[in-house]
C-alpha cells in the first residue's frame, strides 16, 4: 500500500467531520493520530475502529484554543509518535477542529469574536507552525473551511471570517513550503448535519428545506460526504493539488 506507514494528524477527529476523515484515512492505508477537546470516550472508539481497519492509531487530547498549551501537546505528540508508531515525523496535517458561532453582527460580543478567532484562525496557524518541523517533506497539509466564505448566510460574519482568514493562510503555506514538497489544500464543507454548532442545521427541519432547495444535489450534507475528499488529498493521487479550494457541498447556491 502506497500510504503504509505514512501519519496523519486530524484535530477534532473524535465525532462529526473529523471522526469520518480519520476513518477514510485509515480505509487508504494511513496512521492515523486525533485530538478531541473533551470527548475522550469518543474519541478512544475511533482508535479502536482504526484499529480494527489493521491501521494504528492514537488520541490526544487538545484545545485548539488554548495555544499556550500547544507546547505540552507537542511533546505528547512525540512521545505518542515514538511508542505507538516507531516514528518522529507526521506526513499530513489536517486542521479539522472547531466550534460554531451564530450571532447576527449587531450582537456579536468580543468574547464570542476571539473564541472564534483562537480556535479557527490563530490556533490553526500557531499549531501548523508548531507542527511544521515535525513534518516530513513530501507530505501535505488540510485546512477545513467553509461554504460560508463563498456564500453568506446572515449569523456568520465572525465565524466565516476567521475562515476566510484560514483560506488566505492556506495559499501563503502553499507558496512557502513548496520547497519541502509540503501542499496545502482547503476543503470548505457546505451545511452539513453534525452535532455541530449544538446541532444547528440537524435539528431545524426549516434549515434543511430551505438547504435542500438551493442544493443541486437536493438535500444537507452528512459527515460521510467529506472524509473521502479529506483522505484523498492525502494520498499521490493528489500530488499535483496545491494552494486549491475544494469546496464539498453538492453544489450549492451556484
Amino acid at each position: 500500500m502506497e500510504n503504509k506507514n505514512k501519519i496523519a494528524l486530524v484535530t477534532g477527529g473524535s465525532r462529526g467531520l473529523g471522526k469520518d476523515m480519520a476513518l477514510r484515512l485509515a480505509e487508504k492505508g494511513l496512521d492515523v493520530v486525533i485530538t478531541y477537546n473533551s470527548k475522550a470516550e469518543d474519541a478512544q472508539n475511533v482508535v479502536v475502529q482504526i484499529e480494527g481497519l489493521g491501521g494504528k492509531a492514537a488520541a490526544l487530547q487538545l484545545n485548539t484554543g488554548d495555544l499556550k498549551s500547544f507546547v505540552t501537546f507537542t511533546d505528547s505528540l512525540i512521545g505518542v509518535l515514538a511508542n505507538t508508531f516507531n516514528a518522529d515525523h507526521i506526513d499530513y496535517l489536517i486542521n479539522n477542529a472547531g466550534v460554531g458561532g451564530y450571532s447576527p453582527i449587531a450582537d456579536v460580543t468580543e468574547e464570542l469574536f476571539d473564541e472564534l478567532l483562537n480556535i479557527h484562525f490563530k490556533g490553526v496557524y500557531f499549531l501548523t507552525q508548531r507542527l511544521l518541523p515535525l513534518m516530513n517533506d513530501g507530505g501535505g497539509i488540510v485546512n477545513v473551511s467553509s461554504g460560508l466564505t463563498r456564500v453568506t448566510v446572515p449569523a456568520s460574519s465572525a465565524y466565516a471570517s476567521m475562515k476566510s482568514a484560514v483560506e488566505t493562510f492556506t495559499k501563503y503555506l502553499a507558496k512557502e513550503l513548496g520547497g519541502r514538497r509540503i501542499r496545502a489544500n482547503i476543503v470548505a464543507p457546505g451545511a452539513i448535519m453534525t452535532d455541530f454548532g449544538g446541532g444547528h442545521l440537524r435539528g431545524d427541519e426549516q434549515l434543511q428545506n430551505f438547504i435542500s432547495s438551493v442544493t443541486a444535489l437536493g438535500r444537507p450534507g452528512v459527515a460521510e460526504d467529506i472524509g473521502g475528499v479529506v483522505a484523498f488529498l492525502c494520498t499521490e493521487d493528489a500530488r499535483w493539488v496545491n494552494g486549491q479550494r475544494i469546496e464539498v457541498s453538492g453544489g450549492m447556491a451556484l
